[in-house]
């Protein structure tokens, strides 16, 4: 992967605060697309929406950018109301998952469109579109057509595209769901990079968790128009606060278990519990794999199925006590094959759990 070279100047931003309040959106299906989503980034800070489609993630970025109109509450940027304000006045850079390039047109000339509706002088045209594309790896590259270029880089072609024009926010909706998986993890380390360079507020719109957790400050987790959690990858992965964000975020095993007093017992096994809210009694654990393990001693089961993921191996087995399937992660030396008869350990780590 060819490394870019670092921004200069004149690209480098001091970071703009952003704030959605309370803000509602209701098309009238019996459902709000939001529900009093507040969601407030500081300056220079990558926060990434992440939740189900549906959950109305790219609502709430369409309402910062200005695409949908909001039925109450506020959205600032720069600690200033934009409610009212266009689209075009709010000084935002957008990314969507289509590229949307013109095909008639040169990269370069695609970068240097906005800046030519801006009415910037030719000289400074020029300069600022070949130090946008430089950012992105495509200086080489100005005077090809969007046919003559892969998806990732027509991309990083709409990237540079959204930042030659210096916006005080950067907006990325689901920017990478169409490429592969290789230039997937490329753009989105290159995306990290660049946003780090220049200080940009960035809102990043995704379903993929991995990407989420890889990228962003923080994440703010949603679920049917609300905010279920935010905080920082460790925050949501190691003590999520709903069962909701328990399940969404990483694979956990559902397995039920009795809560008394901060410890909750699991198939005979007692583990410190992360219960916020939750009372007394029956739940679900959210067990994580990479919490069990095998050993000499444990709960009987079988393998049922074992796959190899590179730094490390997960095993799926049924419970003999109540014919339960059990994922676990553990190092790759240890190998199973198909009906192998194994022991599973709890490693004493703290678990979410939930209501049943």
């Amino acid at each position: 992967m060819t490394i870019a070279p670092p921004a200069t100047e004149s690209l480098v931003q001091r970071g703009t605060p952003v704030e959605l309040v309370e803000v509602v959106k209701d098309y009238g299906t019996g459902q709000r697309a939001l529900d009093g989503v507040s969601l407030a980034l500081e300056p220079g800070e990558f926060v990434a929406l992440l939740g189900p489609s549906g959950c109305g993630k790219t609502t709430a970025l369409r309402a910062l950018a200005g695409l949908e109109r909001i039925d109450g509450g506020h959205v600032r940027i720069g600690n200033e109301d934009v409610e009212q304000t266009p689209v075009h006045r709010r000084d935002i850079g957008m990314v969507f998952q289509s590229y949307s390039l013109f095909p008639h047109m040169t990269v370069r000339a695609n970068v240097a469109f906005g800046l030519e509706m801006r009415r910037v002088e030719a000289k400074a045209r020029a300069s600022r579109t070949q130090e946008a594309l430089d950012l992105v790896g495509l200086g080489a590259m100005a005077d090809r057509y969007a046919h003559q270029l892969s998806g990732g880089q027509q991309q990083r072609v709409a990237l540079a595209r959204a930042l030659v024009t210096r916006p005080r926010v950067l907006l990325l909706d689901e920017p990478l769901s169409a490429l592969d998986a290789k230039v997937r993890v490329q753009l989105r380390e290159e995306i990290r990079r660049i946003q780090k360079e220049l200080g940009i507020t960035t809102l990043f719109v995704t379903h993929d968790q991995e990407e989420a957790l890889a990228v962003a400050d923080r994440v703010a987790v949603m679920n049917a128009g609300r905010i279920e959690q935010i905080g920082t990858p460790e925050e949501l992965y190691l003590r999520p606060a709903s069962p909701f964000v328990a399940d969404f975020v990483g694979l956990s095993n559902r397995l039920p278990g009795e809560l008394a007093g901060g410890t909750v017992t699991v198939h005979g096994v007692r583990l410190p519990a992360i219960a916020a809210g939750v009372a007394d009694g029956p739940v679900t654990a959210f067990v994580r794999p990479e919490d069990l393990g095998f050993g000499a001693e444990g709960l009987p089961a079988t393998v049922v199925a074992t796959s190899f993921l590179g730094a490390m191996r997960r095993t799926t087995v049924r419970l003999a006590a109540d014919d339960a399937l059990v994922a676990v992660q553990h190092e790759v030396g240890s190998r199973f094959g198909t009906g192998d008869a194994v022991q599973v350990a709890f490693l004493g780590r703290p678990v979410a759990v939930g209501g049943r």
